[in-house]
């Protein structure tokens, strides 16, 4: 029988402009259910513009615009957009840094029934040739990145986009020109010849069963894939999971530093919007000045999900406990010891942590505000409402009793429906009856709570003995000096595979890797002990997640490993 967490009701109807009710009802903590009318994405938007035009919408750092403003400013993009020949269904790609002008794409894309596509902004030339052609892509926007000293108009010459069948315009948002690009005067100034009612037009023939946005995903080997997420799939995390569990209410200000290429930004986006909240961004993330924008933008729920970002802004010198007294509820993901250590920082802040991927617009579990430290630390929580999480063999598929580590797997109203242009690796990735397999190992306990163990790609092999490189990391994370760790595995003749640990230490702490492995001696098991111990300053990055595999690409290297 299935280890099903969360048991949903749902009621259904699709009136004639495409939206969709859903009432959620399971255990809660709330003492109502959750009434939430799907509605394609840009209606938050134009809800709030309708309703409180003044209020602030999106702050990127020293810039800000209102729901009003927001609004027109998105209409405008939509008309120029229409202008160069984009039709309901194609694909605009946006390739920038966090902006007002990535949100303006944004929703002019989503406004006029066209796919927004994110391309990750730490894509390389071949990765960027690739979906370009992958997604087909009809209009390409980007813009000058100061923070990352990215030249993007570079990036996509050297990906030669230009000659992607397809491909109308190239379109660039930056200071001065670039060859090959239309200019922002130049674009903007192609709105003038479109009715303003065709945005509405347009606007209002979207159905929620539409796709709403393409993101893709990083892969370490093969290239990125596309996840297609209708407008139900894309909300579904923000709006249900920032009711029930960030208990979000109306004006909240959310802040969120997070790449705005990623779910980790469009899942707290939706969910703000839906509660005419404002969302509170960053061009760059820079602790200092973080810091300074939560205090003068008066923050009460953060979402920065990662320690390597939450970390800095607990340690930097100018931090005190009484920071973050006006922020509720703070959400991250990390090892237990990591979470514990960083909530204790933050007396006046609840912090909970979720599980979840993009394939699911986001969280598909997440801890509740009321749970004890212990639990809001060493689990993920229970599914949120309209989705089941159970725990399966993945060699086998068959489901597994509580306690009993496996794939963890999911299914419901907030997974997607198969990767873009990809029948095959949509078919490996089901099981039967659409339960989507994470490739994220975990276990459940008997009231419904998933613990997340790593991936299963993370999962080393120590002489027959398997060791889950997150249980070394957070026990790592417990030495007074170690700010971070983490954990990968190498060949060994004797073992077939062995820990090796990369750390970062805290600020002004010192170590040695001896210290670190006499650290571990007589308290973890033997097998588990790092062999080999490498301090780094900086972390090789993905998106929002640190690459693991050019970690164990550069100690086989130093070791002369194959």
């Amino acid at each position: 029988m299935l280890q099903v967490f969360q048991q949903i009701s749902f009621i259904k109807f699709r009136p004639p402009l495409g939206r969709r009710l859903f009432t959620e009802q399971g255990p809660r903590s709330l003492s109502s259910s959750i009434k939430f009318e799907t509605t394609p994405f840009a209606d938050a938007l134009l809800r709030g513009s309708a309703t409180h035009p003044d209020r602030d919408c999106i702050v990127v750092s020293n810039d800000r615009a209102t729901y009003g403003e927001l609004a027109t400013r998105a209409r405008l993009a939509g008309r120029s957009l229409i202008a160069l020949g984009v039709h309901r269904g194609d694909r605009v790609g946006i390739l920038m840094s966090n902006s007002l002008d990535f949100i303006d794409i944004l929703f002019g894309s989503s406004l006029i029934g066209a796919i927004p596509v994110l391309y990750n902004a730490r894509f390389k030339a071949r990765e960027i040739s690739h979906v370009t052609t992958d997604a087909d892509i009809k209009v390409v926007v980007t813009n000058d990145t100061i923070g990352q000293q990215t030249d993007y108009v570079a990036l996509l010459n050297k990906a030669k986009v230009e000659k992607t069948p397809g491909l109308q315009a190239q379109i660039f948002l930056g200071e001065g020109r670039r060859d090959g690009f239309m200019g922002r005067d130049a674009f903007y100034s192609l709105a003038d010849s479109v009715d303003p009612g065709a945005v509405d037009e347009r606007h209002a023939d979207t159905a929620v069963t539409d796709i709403a946005l393409l993101f893709y995903t990083s892969g370490t080997t093969a290239m990125p894939k596309g996840c297609p997420l209708d407008h139900v799939v894309l909300q579904h995390a923000g709006v249900v999971g920032g009711a029930e569990r960030l208990r979000l209410v109306k004006r909240d200000v959310m802040w969120n530093p997070l790449p705005m290429f990623h779910s980790a930004f469009t899942q707290p986006l939706t969910g703000i919007l839906h509660f005419g909240g404002t969302f509170v961004s960053m061009s760059h993330f820079e602790p200092g000045e973080a810091l300074d924008l939560i205090a003068r933008e008066r923050v009460t729920v953060a979402f920065p999900a990662f320690p390597t970002i939450t970390l800095q802004l607990l340690n930097h010198p100018r931090y005190t406990p009484n920071t973050l007294n006006n922020v509720r509820i703070m959400l991250n993901v990390g090892p237990p010891e990591e979470l514990v250590a960083m909530q204790t920082l933050m007396p006046h802040t609840t912090q909970i942590t979720a599980f979840g991927m993009s394939e699911c617009g986001g969280s598909v579990a997440m801890c509740n505000p009321d749970d004890s430290i212990a639990l809001r630390s060493e689990c993920s929580g229970k599914a949120l409402p309209g989705l089941e999480i159970a725990v399966r063999d993945p060699e086998t598929g068959d489901t597994l009793a509580p306690g009993e580590r496996g794939e963890i797997v999911v299914r419901g109203v907030g997974v997607f429906s198969g990767y873009y242009n990809d029948p095959e690796k949509t078919a490996a990735a089901f099981w039967e009856d659409r339960w989507f397999r994470t490739g994220d190992l975990g276990v459940s306990d008997t009231e419904g709570r998933i613990t997340f163990h790593g991936r299963l790609k993370d999962m080393l092999k120590v002489g027959g003995e398997n060791v889950a490189a997150i249980e070394v990391e957070g026990y790592l994370a417990l030495h007074p000096a170690v700010k971070m760790a983490q954990v990968v595995g190498i060949a060994d003749k004797k073992y077939g595979e062995v820990p090796v640990a990369f750390v970062e230490l805290a600020p002004e702490a010192t170590s040695t890797e001896r210290e670190i492995i006499d650290f571990c001696q007589g308290e973890i098991a033997s097998f588990k002990i790092p062999r080999h111990v490498r301090f780094v300053r900086d972390w090789p990055m993905g998106a929002t997640k640190i690459l693991k595999h050019v970690l164990r690409t550069r100690i086989n290297a130093e070791l002369n490993l194959d």
